[in-house]
């Protein structure tokens, strides 16, 4: 368990916590000349009898101790993201103080709901003056996460109380359930420093999953991956760290400057960012005005703080004290998942304003308040997984993108698995990544599919199928092109359809040449394959064949459109599987040379096609989007199969 005080500054938060674990947490040089904490302090201290055989030294009560001035409110917020159980301090001579105000609305607004209030120098004052304090702290608790909390009267100077506080504490942490590894690994970091003999370690409290030694993490925003080459969890060394635990990581390979507070370590299979995300929000019923859209904010999640924009999805403004709807758009990214928690304060980021919680980390910029994604957000915002995903799969068109639904709810492969056991999808791989659907939903667009495709055979018999995109166009309501890729892979897999080079078609329609078309098309498709590299455009084939040049050209365009050909430049054809060979010699030819690029003269002479069709080809590849030209050179920007395109050619 973590500990975390709050309250006003030189109510005795520091002075506490050395007298509950001997340990002084104000460790820097202007802290103690002015006599005040700056940055966050840690301390911790055994828990008796609570060996397991994961811990069999025991548990460890961890503390951490924040600052109270209001210039430090954003190292506060930092701290008290990670805490579990608060210790509310507020001294009795000075009674309630404004950052004891504003230290109750943040713990209220991250959800805290675990803590006690430490009524804190009561050597100081008499019965009445305590009476009257604890009467303050009631009232400034009701109708917060921590109404009702117990009032312990305590003298961090005299040591009166502590005892009784302590004991509360290591009851409350023994008598607490273990904390379930749930989900993939992430820390926010909150302090970078280098160890001599040891190298670069960063500290911060894991909010999900573990990690262990060896294990490698991506730092996140920044997007790198290091090794973890030692662990320190709650204060000792460890070869596994736990969710709810206080975390020393060890990095190799990595400079001490090159992360620090804000930033993330997470698995590396988790690593997407957002800059726009839709939230439920609350606005502190102690503003004087409404928010209003497009607000200036600072936010404040985890450890990490950023500039943004609230843009409210529910009406134009949000009064003092109301919840609504919220999209939150960032300046920078941050890898958050749904439920996160945040606070805003305001453009100045003088004061705390409100906060609330994450639904989805994908918000979109367009059609963000149509009921259709507002219902959407309604399907979302449930704490469950598994009926998250059965919501979301009864909205049409039901097919959802469920490699990004796991990473944005921050699963483990493992529970990624159970929720799919669960909810028993139809279930398609493809490039994009995994995808959903229910059963109802496939079988209902796939009446639709049957329906277009059978039009369209009836109206173009010649062609061996649909363009997969022209498909797409026709459904209703329309998916989006990863999802079509998806619901035609489910019905392939079902035998419903058959897609062939990026076009689609009944099972039991087949395109056939007529007969003389086929004898020609056979000796033309013979003098494209001998010249794979470098085939000869329309009007040679014509002559080699002895054909007219219309007719040659009407067949292979034809065949372009079947997706046996595809048509490089005006009246050049080239066979698929030679433009593949082509892009994979591109492909290589930037991954061996020393600027990860290379020139059309390089890509001639390895493909041995001469400079005009190989300038005809490297447009296409631009074109494509799989080669990027910059100057003479080029970088190959997309895997090779891209230049086969969803259409096929």
């Amino acid at each position: 368990m973590i500990v975390g005080t709050a309250g006003h500054i030189d109510h005795g938060k520091t002075l506490l916590v050395k007298a509950l674990t001997g340990v002084d947490t104000d460790r820097l040089k202007e802290e103690k000349a002015r006599g005040i904490t700056i940055e966050l302090g840690f301390a911790y201290v055994p828990i008796p009898d609570t060996a397991t055989a994961e811990r069999p030294e025991g548990e460890i009560l961890g503390f951490v101790d924040v600052p109270g001035h209001e210039r430090f409110v954003h190292t506060m917020l930092a701290g008290a993201a990670s805490i579990d159980f608060v210790v509310l301090v507020v001294a009795a001579d000075d009674g309630v103080m404004p950052q004891t105000r504003e230290h109750v609305q943040i713990l209220d607004l991250l959800g805290l709901r675990e803590g006690v209030v430490a009524l804190n120098k009561i050597d100081l004052v008499d019965a009445d003056r305590r009476r009257d304090v604890a009467a303050q702290i009631e009232s400034l608790l009701a109708g917060t996460t921590l109404a009702g909390a117990d009032i312990l009267p305590v003298s961090a100077a005299t040591g009166e109380g502590v005892g009784e506080l302590k004991a509360r504490l290591l009851l409350e942490a023994a008598s607490r359930p273990e904390r379930a590894a749930r989900g993939a690994f992430r820390l926010g970091v909150d302090r970078s420093f280098s160890v001599p003999g040891a190298g670069t370690v960063v500290t911060g409290a894991i909010g999900s999953g573990t990690v262990a030694v060896g294990d490698r993490v991506v730092v996140l925003p920044r997007g790198f991956e290091v090794r973890v080459r030692a662990l320190h969890a709650q204060g000792r060394p460890v070869s596994r760290a736990f969710a709810g635990e206080r975390a020393a990581v060890n990095l190799a390979g990595i400079e001490k400057d090159a992360l620090g507070r804000g930033d993330w370590l997470c698995d590396p299979h988790h690593r997407s960012l957002t800059q726009r995300f839709d939230a439920r929000l609350k606005l502190l019923a102690s503003e004087t005005r409404p928010l209003r859209s497009w607000a200036p904010v600072h936010l404040h999640t985890g450890t990490s703080a950023v500039a943004g924009r609230v843009v409210l999805l529910e009406g134009d403004r949000l009064e003092p004290g109301g919840r609504a709807l919220a999209q939150l758009v960032l300046d920078a990214g941050l890898p958050l998942r749904f439920g996160d928690r945040f606070v805003i304060r305001d453009a100045a980021a003088e004061r705390t304003i409100g906060g609330g919680s994450v639904i989805d980390p994908r918000a979109p910029q367009r059609k963000r308040r149509t009921p259709e994604r507002l219902a959407q957000l309604t399907a979302l915002d449930d704490d469950d997984a598994g009926a998250a995903l059965r919501k979301q799969m009864a909205i049409a068109p039901g097919i959802i993108d469920y490699s990004a639904f796991t990473v944005d709810r921050g699963l483990s492969a493992a529970e990624a698995e159970a929720v799919l056991a669960a909810t028993a999808p139809r279930v398609a791989e493809t490039p994009s990544g995994r995808f959903v659907a229910a059963p109802e939903a496939v079988a209902r667009l796939g009446m639709q599919v049957e329906a277009v495709l059978a039009s369209f055979h009836a109206t173009s018999p010649e062609l061996g199928g649909m363009p997969q995109d022209a498909l797409r166009l026709k459904l209703a309501p329309r998916p989006s092109r990863a999802q079509t890729t998806a619901l035609l892979a489910m019905l392939a897999g079902e035998g419903a359809v058959v897609v062939e080079a990026g076009r689609v078609r009944l099972p039991s329609h087949s395109s056939a040449l007529g007969a003389a078309d086929q004898k020609l098309w056979e000796r033309i498709e013979r003098l494209i394959a001998e010249n794979r590299h470098r085939p000869p455009q329309v009007r040679e084939l014509a002559e080699l064949a002895g054909q007219p040049i219309t007719a040659v050209r009407r067949l292979c365009k034809t065949m372009a459109r079947l997706g046996v050909v595809v048509e490089v430049a005006n009246d050049r054809f080239f066979l698929r599987g030679a433009l593949l060979e082509m892009a994979e010699m591109a492909a290589e030819l930037a991954k061996t040379s020393a600027s990860a690029s290379f020139t059309a003269a390089q890509f001639k002479d390895r493909a041995g096609c001469g400079r005009n069709v190989g300038i005809q080809v490297l447009e296409f590849f631009d074109r494509r989007g799989v080669t990027l030209r910059k100057g003479d050179h080029r970088i190959v920007v997309k895997p090779p199969a891209s230049v086969l395109g969803d259409r096929g050619g």
